[in-house]
């Protein structure tokens, strides 16, 4: 899954930056406001995190206010020095999905962007499963007709994005911008060559595939 951080504090972006990627999430930073605005609005995030304090014209509220005024609804977690409750207030109706006062510890904003992240599938519990396959987004586990499988970082990401979206084709450049940061080096065959590692390991020792290719389309998982 994709985040993007809008963040003017260099080390506590990259330290966020950092803590998500070994978690295998693909992450991109803005570093002010102006930027943070244009990114979230041609880039594909799962979730972004947001500085309310940001030099440039727009601060976070702004930003926030504006995406949802586009009807732009990916999932803000909002961070901020500020911890009045009416700056709370201020944040949630300015349409940030959750607020995290800083200092804040590592986990804690990790488990709020894994509970963001559930609210788009409908899910009521961290469990994603599609027919007999089972992926658990805080364990690490995957599972097949009971079975576990062992994913790389990599993998585990491509196979995430692939159930929350179950059922939809997904194009090449879909899964690149979601399973993949911006600065990343993709080659041509990139998302070839790991959907064939997927394959190998939820596929090819079960009776039915659940991995379709969609030629010139792209793929899908179940349905």
């Amino acid at each position: 899954m994709k985040v993007l951080i809008v963040e003017d504090e260099h080390k506590i972006a990259n330290a966020v930056k950092r803590g998500l990627e070994q978690e295998g999430y693909a992450v991109d930073i803005s570093y002010d406001g102006d930027e943070g605005l244009a990114t979230a609005r041609t880039g594909e995030y799962d979730v972004i995190v947001l500085d309310r304090m940001l030099p440039g014209k727009l601060e976070g509220l702004e930003i926030c206010k504006t995406l949802r005024a586009e009807d732009i609804h990916i999932p803000i977690l909002l961070l901020t020095a500020k911890d009045q409750v009416r700056d709370r207030v201020a944040g949630l109706n300015a349409g940030a999905d959750d607020y995290l006062v800083k200092p804040f510890a590592f986990e804690e904003l990790l488990a709020r962007i894994r509970v963001l992240l559930r609210r788009p599938s409908g899910s009521s519990g961290p469990v994603l499963k599609v027919q007999d396959l089972s992926l658990n987004p805080v364990t690490f586990e995957v599972q097949r007709s009971k079975r576990s499988i062992r994913l790389s970082k990599r993998e585990f990401a491509l196979l995430e994005y692939l159930m929350r979206n179950a059922g939809r084709t997904l194009s090449k450049d879909n899964i690149i911008s979601h399973v993949w940061d911006f600065d990343a080096d993709i080659l041509p065959n990139t998302v070839e060559v790991y959907m064939g590692y997927l394959r190998r390991k939820i596929d090819k020792p079960f009776k039915r595939p659940l991995v379709q290719t969609l030629r010139g389309f792209g793929y899908k998982l179940g349905g």
